[in-house]
């Protein structure tokens, strides 16, 4: 199976501001998702939690059930608790047939408090380093007993947001811990997303597709604002609409074999960058990328899936 291109519902509706497009139904970011031409959707607040509910809403839109988010206490909790905890959640994806799991750890997080700057972000020790790779290599271990695997979702504002911090979380942990590259987020906290792509392609389990704006970049390291004022401030955007080099991003994934999904992930204000007009243009630019990457295995190629 080729890639397959997904999106998060966050070009609609908010999760870590739900007043952001409160007022759109789940039917509508359901609707213009397939309109746009995308194939999967990740989980947002708005969904169904229950298979049996979920799975006829996302058939009678033609969609897949990409994955969804667990931010996880494993600094505070043993992974037994930890586990319990996500229970529902791991049970959910595995009923709709998802593959990874979008996982962060979110002890002492800040990206979403509006009033916390990104430069308040907790920052681990050599101990705590230790522990969370631990934890997270066991529970990683007992995911991929159920056909999941553990996506370890670096973000702004948490214990592992920094080139320099992936690099040693995959350093400290073995192939039960996958990661899922995210091209905004690496970009914003100042790495180089297709330089990680090349460094960790074997582990990248999934992929989040967020574009950068620059000067709001630029703009929100000088200020030292808030993750979600930068998102307000129209920080993110889809592919092809900043400064991500898609094209260098995914060649080394191709290189490496990757065949899982491509995911759109762009928190903006639907009120400023209308979702469905922003989804068709992350599908455009990204389909048309991954085909030059992927080549026959690529979104639309023969074998595609």
């Amino acid at each position: 199976m080729g890639v397959r291109l997904g999106i998060n519902p966050l070009t609609w509706t908010n999760d870590d501001m739900p007043e952001l497009g409160a007022e759109t139904p789940l039917e509508t970011c359901l609707a213009e998702a397939r309109l746009a031409g995308f194939e999967g959707v990740e989980l947002g607040n708005k969904f169904p939690r229950t298979a049996g509910t979920l799975r006829p809403v996302l058939e009678r839109h033609g969609l897949a059930l990409v994955s969804g988010w667990h931010g996880s206490s494993l600094l505070e909790r043993d992974v037994d608790a930890e586990m319990a905890a996500a229970e529902p959640h791991v049970a959910l994806l595995s009923a709709l047939g998802c593959r990874v799991m979008v996982h962060a750890e979110v002890t002492g997080s800040v990206h979403g408090l509006r009033d916390v700057a990104l430069s308040r972000r907790p920052v681990l020790d050599g101990a705590a380093w230790a522990l969370l790779a631990s934890r997270l290599s066991e529970m990683g271990r007992r995911l991929a007993a159920r056909g999941i695997a553990l996506a370890y979702h670096h973000h702004m504002g948490t214990v592992v947001e920094t080139a320099d911090e992936v690099d040693r979380l995959m350093a400290a942990t073995g192939p039960e811990v996958g990661l899922l590259l995210d091209t905004g987020h690496l970009t914003f906290a100042g790495g180089d997303a297709a330089a990680a792509a090349a460094r960790h392609a074997a582990r990248i389990v999934h992929v989040h597709c967020k574009d950068i704006r620059p000067a709001a970049m630029v703009a929100a390291r000088r200020d030292d604002r808030s993750f979600l004022d930068a998102v307000l401030d129209g920080v993110f955007t889809v592919p092809g609409d900043g400064c991500v080099d898609y094209a260098a991003v995914l060649r080394p994934l191709a290189q490496a074999g990757y065949g899982g999904w491509l995911v759109v992930e762009a928190e903006q204000d639907p009120a400023r960058a209308h979702p469905l007009t922003y989804a068709r243009m992350g599908h455009h630019h990204l389909a048309a990328v991954a085909r030059d990457a992927f080549g026959t295995s690529g979104p639309g190629a023969a074998g595609g899936g």
